[in-house]
Parts: C-alpha cells; structure tokens; sequence
C-alpha cells in the first residue's frame, strides 16, 4: 500500500509543482485560450486538407483513365490522410503553447507523436491495400499471392512502428532499441514462425508459379479438392465442390505433395482411365462359327475378313494341323472384343481424336484380367466429362457378353 501511495505522489508531483510554480490565472488563461486557438487551427485546416484530398481527388479520379486512384478513395486513403496534416501542426505548435509547462509539453508531445505514427502506418497500410486491389484487376497479376507480399511489408513496418512508439514513451534511442530487438530475435521467430514460413513459401509459390488463384487443386492431407480462392501469408483457401472451405497453410504447399489441374484444363481434353476385369476363365480361341457370328457386329466384320485370311494363309504355308485350336494362330475373344472398343472409341464423337486413344491389357490379378480404356475427353466441363465416361463404360460393359466374356463380380455373400 505504501509503494502504491508513492507512485500515485511521484506521477501528481509534477502537476503540483507547476501549480505552485505557476498561481497566475492569467497565464492559465492564457494557456487555455492557445490551446482553444490551436484547436480552432487545427479543424480549419482539417477541413481544408479534407476539401483538397477528399473532394478534389475525387474529381480528378472521375477524370482519369486509371483506376488505382479510385482504389485510393474506395480504401480512404485521402480522408486519413486529412487527418494526418492537422496533428502535424498540433506537433509542432504543443512546443510552443506549452513551453512553459515542461511536463504537460511531454505527455501530450508524445501522445500527438504516437497518433502520427499510428495514423501513418494506417495511410500506409491503405495504400498497399489499394495497389493490391489495382493489381488484382489486372489479368497478368489476377492470380498471384499479392496479399502475402502486403502481408509481409505490412509485418515489417508494424514492427519499426512499434519501435518508434516504445521509443517515444520510454525515450529510448532507435539503434539502442533495435539492438534489444536482435537478441530476442530468436523469441520473434518462435512467435511467428508460420508467418515467416509462410512468407518463404509464398515467394516459392510466386517463382515457381506452383499454385494460382483460381487454380483446381487437390491435397488429400487436407481434404481440399476444389478452386482457389485466396493465398496470404499464413494460409491458402480453397472452395470445395460441395462449397465447403478449407484453409492450407502456405508453407504446406512446398513441403507436401498436391495436384494441380490447371494443366488439364489447358490442355485440348480430360483424361478417362478406368478399367473393368474380365473373368479369366471366360477368355478362349475362337472357332469358325463364332467368327461367322461376330461378323454380324459391323465395327469389325472387315477387321475379321482380314485378320483371318491372314491368319489362313500363316496356317497353310505352315501346314498347321488346325484339328486343335491350339496350334497355329488364332483369334481369341478378348483379343476380338479390344479391338471392337477401340473401333468404337475412334468413333466415339466425345473424344479428342488427336489425343491418346487406347483399350490395353493390363498385368492379371487374382481377380482377372484388367482391360483398362485410356482416353481424353474433348470436353472438360466435369459434368459431360462425366456422362462421357459413363456412357463409354455402359457400351463395354453392355458389350461384354457379345464376346462370350463375363466381368468380374465378388459372389454376393446373401443368400
């Protein structure tokens, strides 16, 4: 209780002292009649500055072809900075209202100093918010992170900002309150550690033109799947299909893995992989009387006509007993049924026809024979990519039976 008594004597003493210092009215009246003229100064030119920059600017922006300047009045960088110039002359006069008051010359310089810096880093911060909203307009900066790099500037002089104000109220030199701030440096980066990490990723991101706004990505990790909608600093959003939002850390994008689909949708088609399995124990030669039967499918029956006069005449020159299926050459059903796809894909009207168009046979499994269609849609809209893939597989798996062939089915476990 003592040492709470002695602080509140010790912060009254000056005001005391310059009481008893000072018993003139007259020179109070004085005092208060400065300060109600410096007042009255300060609105009047308040008003004048707020006429030129608010109201002139205005006009002038009207008449420009840019629109950076309209971006300065949308984020009310001239009204603030109407607001700047009359605390200006409030610092520079206090000296003067106040000289003969030493202690109340401090308390309200240094409150007028920290509204200035305060005020300034404001105008500042409206400035850059302007010139990101210029550049965003702007198609060839439309997607990049240009919030991280205003994130980061603004971090930086915050910090000298705050620097000033400590060392206006403590009377702290500059160079003596930065040298305080290198030793805690290594506290500054623990505390913003996924700022500073973020910032390097970010820069990686701009350089290596890794991720755009806009861009479809996908990051399992996070369960993004969906556009971009934002990069800053710390994070990256992302609008899933089902306009769910989830938020990425900046740096996550350079140390994990991700999809980006903007090669895709510039590319001229989207691509289809899928296969099915065939039953493996339902792939035989094929006889004369299922080749007269297969004829009657028109997308092969001149493929037929060929490949067995060929076949034909490989078997007689070698004088192949043909008593077994088994000898010689022979066509197989699968065989017949891929090459019945890819007739059916080549004349496909949803495909891109000067892309990759294959019906391949994959490595066997225990649960068949892959047969895998590898193909690209000359239409990326994900809706007909969808109905394209759907009705390709509906005609192969319709097909199958054509060729006396069965696709694979767990047996069903009801009974």
């Amino acid at each position: 209780m003592h040492k709470l008594l002695e602080k509140i004597f010790n912060f009254l003493y000056p005001v005391f002292r310059d009481w008893g210092m000072s018993r003139n009215v007259a020179s109070y009246t004085s005092l208060i009649f400065n300060i109600a003229i410096l007042i009255a100064l300060a609105y009047v030119i308040y008003y004048a500055a707020k006429f030129l920059l608010v109201t002139l600017t205005a006009v002038f922006a009207q008449r420009t072809k840019t629109k950076f300047d309209d971006y300065l009045i949308q984020n009310k960088t001239t009204r603030y900075t109407a607001y700047l110039i009359p605390f200006f002359f409030i610092y520079k006069a206090v000296p003067v209202i106040l000289d003969k008051y030493e202690y109340w010359e401090s308390i309200f310089g240094k409150i007028v100093g920290i509204y200035i810096v305060l005020l300034g880093l404001w105008i500042v911060r409206t400035v850059f918010n302007s010139l990101r909203d210029y550049l965003k307009q702007k198609p060839e900066y439309s997607d990049k992170p240009i919030d991280s790099f205003v994130q980061v500037i603004m971090i930086v002089l915050w910090i000298f900002g705050v620097a000033m104000i400590i060392s206006t109220l403590f009377g702290i030199k500059k160079g003596e309150l930065l040298t305080i701030l290198g030793t805690l440096s290594a506290i500054i980066i623990l505390i913003f550690r996924d700022t500073i990490l973020g910032f390097v990723s970010s820069v990686q991101v701009a350089i290596n033109d890794m991720v755009r706004i806009g861009d479809w990505i996908t990051m399992d990790k996070f369960g993004a799947d969906g556009d971009v909608i934002e990069i800053n600093l710390t994070t990256v959003k992302v609008r899933n299909f089902d306009n769910t939002i989830t938020t990425i850390p900046t740096y996550a994008l350079s140390s994990d893995s991700f999809q980006n689909w903007r090669g895709m949708q510039k590319s001229d088609g989207r691509r289809i992989k899928r296969h099915v399995l065939i039953k493996s124990s339902t792939i035989r030669f094929l006889n004369d009387e299922d080749l007269h039967q297969l004829k009657k499918v028109q997308l092969i029956t001149s493929y037929i006509d060929s490949r067995q006069a060929e076949i034909d005449r490989y078997n007689d020159l070698r004088g192949i007993d043909k008593t077994l299926s088994l000898n010689g050459r022979n066509m197989t059903n699968l065989g017949l049924f891929r090459k019945y796809i890819m007739q059916y894909l080549n004349d496909h009207p949803g495909l891109n026809k000067n892309m990759h168009i294959m019906c391949r046979q994959l490595q066997s499994t225990a649960h068949g024979v892959p047969l895998e269609i590898y193909v690209f849609s000359s239409d990326k809209r994900w809706a007909n990519y969808e109905y394209i893939m759907a009705d390709i597989f509906d005609h192969v798996m319709a097909s199958v039976r054509y060729f006396d062939l069965e696709i694979f089915e767990l047996p069903s476990t009801l009974s």
